[in-house]
């Protein structure tokens, strides 16, 4: 038996990266997955991947309308989710900066993606959950929300706080609702999402050298909490930030 068993989770930027080796992990541990993601090839690809136990959504979390649209269509197809993971975002190289130098309409999309966006994915994850008795949200952090990490990317770096607030408050708000709120914070984790750091050798040593493992995070070094948070092991967590970064964190 799985983990996940008898469950139905909605993973968002599931198209590529952590979001996808979530995906993959939760239907391996027996559950039902909706991929969401605002590139519909990508959430397709992986869906098929998956198999029979993945719906592919076209999804953009930004976009309230987008959302509301594909949470009713899941309830209308009988997919409502138990476990939602709030885990698209973006991190705009090259664009992000120090508060001084920090253009408004890079500050304003990445707080409309990583922070609106999550506000609307956790919105609707509530109210879906709300009829259903509970469920556990799961939401991505960073390090760079946290400690200094972020010291050059201004916007990021506010967007993940906002998100380990945000956390806590829905956490408290709905723990009366049998509904668990949680933040899962990676260290520096090879993705599509940081091929600026990891193509250039001098700054992929410089990240892992603030790291005490030693070595840069994985997709899968995060599945097995988000496991954790989505299963019934995890019916008395909630309001917590789990911190899967290598010490990174702890420095």
């Amino acid at each position: 038996m799985g983990a996940l068993d008898g469950k139905t989770a909605l993973v968002t930027g599931s198209g590529a990266g952590i979001g996808r080796a979530v995906a993959e992990r939760f239907a391996r541990e027996g559950a039902r997955v909706v991929v969401a993601d605002r590139d519909r090839d990508a959430a397709a690809s992986t869906a098929a991947a998956i198999g029979d136990a993945a719906r592919a959504v076209a999804m953009d979390i930004s976009d309230e309308a987008s959302v509301a649209a594909a949470f009713a269509d899941l309830e209308t197809g009988g997919w409502t989710p138990d476990v939602v993971v709030a885990n698209a975002g973006v991190q705009l190289f090259g664009q992000d900066a120090p508060a001084a130098d920090l253009d408004l309409e890079v500050w304003n999309r990445t707080i409309g993606i990583n922070l609106t966006g999550t506000f609307l994915t956790v919105k609707h994850a509530v109210r879906a959950m709300l009829p259903r008795g509970g469920g556990s949200i799961i939401l991505t952090g960073s390090p760079t929300g946290i400690n200094g990490e972020g010291a050059a990317f201004t916007a990021y770096s506010a967007s993940k706080a906002g998100i380990h607030g945000l956390a806590r408050t829905a956490a408290a708000a709905y723990a009366g609702d049998n509904i668990r709120v949680n933040t899962v914070v990676p260290a520096y984790t090879e993705t599509t999402l940081v091929t600026t750091i990891s193509d250039d050798p001098e700054s992929r040593r410089a990240i892992i050298g603030r790291i005490p493992l030693g070595r840069a995070g994985s997709p899968r070094d995060v599945e097995g909490i988000m496991v954790f948070l989505a299963s019934d092991d995890g019916a008395f967590a909630t309001g917590s930030l789990f911190a899967v970064d290598g010490g990174m964190t702890t420095l």
